[in-house]
């Protein structure tokens, strides 16, 4: 196939770095590139720069400066949210959902082989997390209720304050991912009830590599890393200056921009979900039809693999995914899609756009244009489709 034009759309994997996130680290990697721990002006430079992004962040979602703890992503964000509260808690009880990123399903699972019990709760056809079943699972014995607040896979937003109401009900922490959330819809941790919140740059036009834990005062954590007293003595190790920096002012720019570039990308999800579902028989919407992210749509079609339509997309320039990009080298179908009453069959089918800030609605017309000439041709040479 010839190549006919480039289309990104597989922002819930990963963003490019605005070009004013880019120019605003570029002077931390030479010019000021001082160790913020040490006492000379070139260090304190880099130490004001550090605060400054920390500053940002807390504006960005209600919080205070204090709560805020630079970590190299998401993952480790929510690695240390669960094995602190783990380490510090006095029950051996953790309730989560069955559509949790890997990032704390997997985290869970290690503890587990530790000892610790763990609760994962279903989810309904759309993949929404029922608060009444939060109320069931908890036990005297539970430390920690985390629930993500909106779905990297299938970008349905999960009931979080109701959630977080029922763990404070019985003086439980909340933690929740909200790496998908930032610049989506409005992040505020006293609204959600969240005691523990984790981002990552890259969801928002910000550097890989670099991430934050919000931890709520007098919220018991243990320390994730030990070393030096860097993060008020509780992450140690050198800070990630330039990532940091380029944080502080992804975040303010994918919060000022939000008013004006979600409801843009929720109607260009939107034209792409009807059109997609208008033009291709035996497709299916997964996610929850009004509540999800504003700029996901996925879909999976019966009788044909995935990998295969990513293939035949990219031959023509348009980047997508079938799922988390976590798990993309693995051949298990979706757990996010099974959980939601998915056949593995038919999860393998599943098809993932995520707009950005940089789409056109020119960009949704080509995709609405190639994919069901793709479907039709992969439907006409599959196997599966005989069996049906």
């Amino acid at each position: 196939m010839e190549r006919r034009r480039s289309v990104y759309m597989d922002h819930a994997a990963t963003t490019p770095v605005r070009p004013e996130v880019a120019r605003a680290m570029l002077p931390y990697f030479s010019e000021r590139f001082g160790n913020p721990s040490s006492l000379y002006s070139l260090a304190r430079e880099a130490k004001e720069a550090v605060e400054e992004a920390r500053g940002r962040v807390a504006a960005a979602i209600g919080a205070s400066p204090e709560e805020i703890f630079f970590t190299s992503g998401g993952t480790e964000a929510d690695n240390w949210a669960i094995k602190g509260v783990a380490l510090r808690g006095k029950g051996d009880h953790i309730v989560t959902s069955s559509i949790e990123h890997h990032a704390v399903l997997h985290t869970c699972e290690s503890l587990e082989k530790q000892g610790y019990r763990v609760t994962y709760l279903p989810v309904d056809e759309f993949g929404r997390v029922d608060p009444v079943a939060v109320e069931e699972a908890i036990t005297d014995a539970t430390i920690l209720v985390s629930v993500m607040a909106a779905n990297n896979e299938i970008g349905t937003i999960q009931p979080i304050r109701a959630i977080a109401e029922v763990a404070h009900d019985h003086k439980i922490p909340f933690h929740t991912d909200a790496v998908q959330a930032i610049g989506a819809f409005s992040v505020d941790v006293d609204e959600m009830g969240a005691d523990l919140l984790a981002i990552s740059a890259h969801k928002f036009g910000g550097p890989k590599g670099t991430g934050a834990l919000y931890i709520r005062k007098r919220t018991r954590i243990g320390t994730f890393m030990d070393g030096g007293a860097q993060e008020q003595g509780r992450r140690a190790g050198t800070e990630n200056v330039p990532g940091i920096v380029g944080l502080g002012r992804a975040i303010e720019l994918a919060v000022a921009g939000m008013p004006r570039n979600a409801p843009r990308l929720a109607a260009m999800r939107d034209r792409l979900i009807r059109g997609i579902l208008d033009a291709i028989p035996d497709t299916r919407l997964n996610g929850h039809p009004t509540e999800r992210l504003a700029n996901n749509v996925n879909v999976a079609f019966r009788y044909v693999e995935g990998e295969s339509i990513l293939l035949m997309l990219d031959a023509l320039g348009i980047a997508a995914s079938t799922g988390s990009a976590c798990t993309s080298a693995s051949l298990e179908p979706s757990h996010v899609l099974t959980s939601c009453g998915l056949a593995p069959e038919h999860a393998h089918g599943s098809l993932r756009l995520t707009l950005g800030y940089a789409n056109t609605e020119e960009d949704v017309d080509y995709v609405l244009e190639v994919l069901p000439g793709i479907i039709e041709r992969l439907r006409a040479i599959s196997p599966l489709r005989g069996e049906a």
